[in-house]
């Protein structure tokens, strides 16, 4: 394509959208739809020049004109309470939702791996010895364990849990892209402590202690962590199986609804994160501070079946709005 005859061809229009932008707050009726038409017109002449002449000078100029034009059609996105609303129980519950094969596959084989670990390391004491030494286990199993909840100011502990946990949901969602194997460690390495301390727990006959402590928190915890495993695993796979969508549009709307959890999740983390501070501590009885925990975790899945599955159903898919990821322009030569 001739880039000169191209612009001769259409400087006029581009100049009047221009003049229209800058009065776009004192036009009149027909001005306003010849904005919309004129809008529309450089659109389509900039997807021409994207992919007939990519010329720089050329498409910084239009795309700006572009840009502008599109604020002045559509007016500036004002973010409120109904983008919150439509987050938390439409887009976060559908993420969820429609990542529940994968997280709940998470869930079981971590659980399964954790009991076997737990009961090798309780009922063999030759590997309790590559753990560290009798008064080192004895002095975990009857004070470390248990004084971890106590030893520090109950909020200020609660803000440290909180953002650890947020760094390994994180991780897990950030690092899916490598073909999921950070996600594969970050689990492993949380399996391990967890089985390894309820092994050591057990073999001192205080595995009733270790439940009362971990059972509050744990829950709704190790929920959300498994939530970020499966949405990371699931962008692994999107890099080797795609399905029917291009690689990156695939990766890109994997990697959209993967942030969108992140989102989620610090606010379960953030409840997680205050009941192990206030509640696993606390002086309540053992049968209430899990009956808190049983209580949070049973309300986070009646939320993500109910609100997710609606939203699902209705054709969500956990994505940004088209208006804020943009919309693609078809061109022509």
């Amino acid at each position: 394509m001739d880039v000169d005859a191209f612009i001769a061809a259409h400087q006029g229009e581009w100049d009047r959208l221009a003049a229209l932008v800058r009065r776009r707050g004192r036009l009149t009726g027909p001005e306003a739809d010849e904005l919309v038409s004129l809008y529309r017109r450089v659109s389509t002449h900039l997807a021409i020049a994207r992919s007939s002449a990519p010329d720089p000078v050329l498409l910084g100029k239009l795309s700006g004109l572009v840009a502008r034009a599109r604020t002045a059609v559509a007016g500036t996105r004002d973010p409120g309470w109904n983008d919150v609303l439509n987050f938390l129980t439409v887009r976060f519950p559908a993420a969820v939702y429609r990542n529940r094969y994968w997280w709940v596959t998470v869930a079981a084989v971590s659980v399964v791996v954790s009991v076997a670990i737990a009961w090798w390391v309780a009922a063999n004491p030759d590997v309790q010895a590559t753990i560290g030494a009798p008064e080192e286990i004895r002095q975990l199993v009857e004070e470390d364990f248990e004084d971890y909840y106590s030893a520090n100011p109950a909020g200020s502990f609660a803000a440290q849990v909180w953002i650890n946990n947020a760094w390994v949901a994180a991780g897990c969602l950030i690092l899916g892209v490598f073909l999921g194997l950070p996600v594969i460690y970050i689990l492993a390495m949380n399996i391990v402590n967890v089985a390894v301390s309820a092994g050591l727990m057990a073999s001192a006959g205080r595995l009733d202690v270790f439940f009362g402590l971990i059972t509050p928190h744990g829950l709704l915890e190790l929920t959300a962590v498994f939530v970020a495993a499966g949405a990371g695993l699931r962008l692994g796979w999107t890099v080797i199986d795609p399905g029917p969508m291009k690689r990156t549009d695939a990766l890109a709307e994997a990697g959209r609804s993967a942030a969108g959890l992140a989102v989620g999740l610090l606010g379960v983390l953030l409840i997680s994160g205050v009941i192990e501070g206030f509640v696993t501590p606390s002086g309540l009885p053992t049968w209430a501070r899990i009956g808190i925990g049983v209580a949070a975790e049973v309300l986070f899945i009646a939320y993500v079946w109910v609100y997710g599955r609606r939203a699902v159903a209705a054709g969500e898919v956990g994505d940004l709005d088209r208006a804020i990821r943009g919309d693609a322009l078809p061109a022509s030569a």
